[in-house]
C-alpha cells in the first residue's frame, strides 16, 4: 500500500508540474507583450497630448497653411494631397499586385518571385523615392503628385502581393478540385471560386499597404515636394500630412510645431482607422 501511495503521489505531481510550467511561460509571454507594448503606448500617448490641442484649433481642417510667423492656418492642402496621392497610388498598385499574387500562388510559384518580393519588401522607403525621382521627375522635369503616387505604388506592391499570395494559399485545395471536377477551366475556377474565398485577406493586404503608404515621408521629398496652396492637379507639386510633419518640426515657430504634432496625430488616426476597417472587413467576411 505504501508503494502504491508513493506511485499515486508521483502521478499526481506530474500534471501539477505541467500546469505550473504552462502558467510560468504564459505569464512570461504576457510580460513580453506588455514590455513591447509599453513604448508604443507611451509614444501614442505623447502624440495625443502634444497634438490634440492643435487638432482642435479652429481652421485646422479647413484652412491652408499661413506664412511662417503668422498665427493660425491649417493643413487642408495636406489632407487633400495625402488622400489624392494614396488613392492614385492604390489604383495603380492594387490591381497589379493582386494579379501578380494570384499568378504566383496559382500558376507560377517559384523561388525567383519570392526572392524579388522579399527584396522589395526590405528596401528602405527612400529607395522608392529615388526611383520616382529618376523615372518620373527627371523625365517630366518637375515635381508632381503623380510621381509620388508611382513611387508609393511600387512601395505598396510587395505588401499587396504577399497578402494576396498568402490569402490564396489558405484556400482549401478541395475547392479548386471541386471546380475542376465540374468541368470549369482553371482560370475560371481561380477567378470565380478561389479569389472570392480569399477576398478578405486580399482587401486586408490592400488596406494595410495604403496605411503604410499614407505615413511615408522620404518618397514624397523626392517626388511631390510639397505645396502650401490647395492643389488638386496630380501633375503639379502637392502637399501631404507627412511632409507637413517633417517640415514644420524643423522651424523655430511654436505654432507650426504644434501644427506638426496635430498633423502627426491626424496621420496616426487615419492609419488606425484603416487598420480597424481591415479587421472589421475580415471579421465580417468570415461570418
Amino acid at each position: 500500500m505504501a508503494v502504491y501511495g508513493i506511485g499515486a503521489d508521483r502521478g499526481m505531481s506530474r500534471p501539477m508540474v505541467r500546469i505550473l510550467i504552462d502558467r510560468f511561460f504564459g505569464a512570461l509571454i504576457v510580460l513580453s507583450v506588455m514590455m513591447a507594448a509599453i513604448p508604443v503606448l507611451v509614444l501614442l500617448l505623447f502624440v495625443v497630448i502634444k497634438g490634440l490641442p492643435g487638432l482642435l484649433t479652429p481652421g485646422f481642417f479647413t484652412d491652408p497653411p499661413f506664412p511662417q510667423g503668422v498665427p493660425g492656418g491649417g493643413v487642408f492642402n495636406a489632407i487633400i494631397g495625402t488622400l489624392e496621392i494614396v488613392v492614385i497610388g492604390s489604383l495603380l498598385a492594387v490591381p497589379i499586385g493582386s494579379l501578380i499574387g494570384i499568378f504566383l500562388s496559382e500558376y507560377g510559384r517559384n523561388q525567383t518571385g519570392d526572392v524579388i518580393s522579399d527584396v522589395l519588401t526590405g528596401l528602405p522607403s527612400i529607395a522608392f523615392g529615388i526611383f520616382g525621382y529618376t523615372v518620373v521627375v527627371l523625365t517630366t522635369h518637375h515635381f508632381s503628385a503623380i510621381s509620388a503616387s508611382i513611387a508609393l505604388a511600387v512601395l505598396m506592391l510587395p505588401v499587396i502581393l504577399r497578402a494576396t499570395e498568402s490569402a490564396l494559399l489558405l484556400v482549401p485545395q478541395s475547392l479548386r478540385e471541386a471546380g475542376l471536377a465540374l468541368g470549369a477551366p482553371r482560370w475560371r475556377v481561380t477567378l470565380e471560386i478561389v479569389v472570392p474565398a480569399a477576398l478578405g485577406g486580399i482587401v486586408t493586404g490592400a488596406l494595410l499597404a495604403m496605411a503604410r503608404a499614407a505615413g511615408e515621408t522620404a518618397p514624397l521629398l523626392f517626388t511631390a515636394f510639397g505645396n502650401d496652396i490647395v492643389q488638386t492637379n496630380p501633375f503639379q507639386p502637392m502637399g501631404a500630412l507627412s511632409l507637413t510633419v517633417f517640415r514644420n518640426a524643423l522651424v523655430p515657430y511654436n505654432n507650426l510645431q504644434d501644427q506638426a504634432w496635430a498633423a502627426a496625430l491626424l496621420l496616426v488616426m487615419l492609419v488606425a482607422a484603416t487598420n480597424i476597417l481591415a479587421r472589421l472587413y475580415v471579421r465580417r467576411s468570415q461570418h
